[in-house]
């Protein structure tokens, strides 16, 4: 069998290793292996889940062989959680899978604590009445839920747990933690060793456009009573000084800076969404609180008083035109402060969780020191009841996305797939059936 970290390099790129780990643990249990069950469940056993439970008490009708690529001609009569749950063993033999020959609805009724065992539950195809019950059971043994529900080509998926706390949360757009409107002191240092009017072409050249831009920035604030450039006209003429000192045309480092000069403008502190975070009240944190949360609650006192504001610093830098001795210098500049950032946040964890009669090193260093890195980039997932969305809908949210141009056409079929539910659960058929006959 090929090692995991070369039988899931793909899908490493782009949820890391834990994001791996993460799913290898994973217990999953599908209720209702139609169409929109069954692949779902296939994308999680190619990407390796740990183990698989699918729950379905119907058998394979001739209709399913036109929508359902898991089952075939003979499988007619047979289970359609037992053929579903043997072609997806094939897919992938480390994956734990088995199936169980019962209605979901039945074993909702007759057996809550069924649904404990599992990391998540994938539902779909469910009533409103069985999703009502399902969410409550899960909301109390804290397992995460996903219902899925489709209607030809058409959907929805919604998710149902108390709280959701994400670390890596990969954002698609983030911009690089380089502090250059707010050096610290040996960043300040190091851009000091480096004369900007050097005649050494090759010198002049090859500095980090990193460098350039916390000169500048120092420059400007000197000229300009502290303050960055903040219309678009004072943007421009930073740019412009930032031209003013290039050698020749083809200096590529120059050209960087200057399409790089926004990150100077950025803002200084922290963005709004991780001060929601660290105001919640789950910051007060006691013996009862996640790692997540006591980590949170160290990195409010870090932003307090360490940090000046600021996060700690995530320690890398990006790709840049450079010589190879000041780029490795600079990096190590950078990696030194976050490592220095990282050992206060260690202590202050510490801390705390001995204040909350916690063993001091029940988080690892590993896990504080992703925390650091991923500090501006934290994510708090909160979702209402099911049941409260039925009975008491966010009618204004909803108006508001009916009139939007991006999410209308979603928010109007979220209405009419609801509205569908709905008729069925008074009506015990869906719309367009009559006398046996779907229109």
């Amino acid at each position: 069998m090929a090692e995991p970290k070369v039988k899931y390099d793909r899908q490493l790129r782009i949820w890391g290793e834990k994001g791996q780990a993460a799913l290898e643990k994973a217990s999953i249990c599908l209720l209702n292996c139609g169409p929109t069950g069954s692949e779902t469940l296939k994308n999680l056993v190619l990407g390796g889940v740990g183990s698989i439970t699918i729950v379905d008490g119907s058998k394979v009708e001739v209709g399913d062989l036109g929508n359902n690529f898991m089952v075939d001609e003979s499988s007619v009569g047979q289970s359609k959680a037992e053929c579903v749950c043997a072609f997806l063993q094939e897919l992938n033999d480390a994956v734990k899978a088995k199936f169980i020959e019962e209605h979901p609805e039945e074993l909702i009724e007759t057996n809550p604590s069924f649904f404990s065992q599992f990391t998540l539950v994938i539902a779909t195809q469910l009533v409103e009445d069985s999703m009502v019950k399902l969410d409550r059971i899960c909301r109390e043994a804290n397992i995460i839920l996903i219902f899925a529900r489709s209607y030809g080509l058409m959907g929805l998926v919604r998710i149902s747990v108390k709280e959701h706390t994400v670390i890596e949360s990969k954002p698609d757009h983030f911009l690089d933690d380089l502090r250059l409107n707010d050096p610290w002191p040996e960043l300040r240092r190091f851009a000091e060793t480096i004369d900007l009017n050097t005649t050494d072409a090759v010198v002049h050249k090859h500095t980090p456009y990193i460098i350039i831009l916390v000169k500048m920035a120092e420059e400007w604030t000197n000229m300009h009573g502290g303050k960055f450039p903040s219309t678009r006209e004072e943007k421009k003429q930073f740019k412009d000084l930032i031209k003013s000192k290039m050698s020749t045309v083809d200096e590529e480092n120059y050209k960087e800076a200057m399409e790089a000069s926004f990150k100077v403008f950025s803002p200084v502190g922290i963005g709004p969404n991780l001060q929601k975070i660290i105001n919640d009240s789950c910051t007060e944190v006691d013996s009862n609180s996640s790692d997540f949360w006591v980590m949170v609650a160290a990195l409010k006192e870090f932003i307090a008083s360490e940090g000046g504001g600021e996060t700690p610093l995530e320690g890398s830098i990006p790709d840049m035109t450079s010589s190879t001795e000041l780029y490795v210098n600079l990096q190590k500049t950078y990696q030194a402060k976050a490592e220095a950032d990282f050992l206060v946040m260690e202590q202050r964890v510490k801390n705390l969780l001995k204040k909350i009669s916690r063993d001091p090193a029940s988080i690892s260093k590993a896990n504080i020191k992703s925390f650091c890195r991923n500090a501006r980039k934290l994510a708090v997932c909160r979702y209402r009841l099911i049941e409260d969305e039925f009975n008491s809908p966010a009618q204004p949210e909803l108006q508001k996305y009916l009139t939007d141009e991006d999410y209308g056409t979603a928010a109007g079929l979220y209405i009419l797939l609801r509205a569908a539910d709905r008729f069925a659960a008074n009506y015990n058929k869906f719309p367009g059936q009559f006398d046996g006959i779907s229109w």
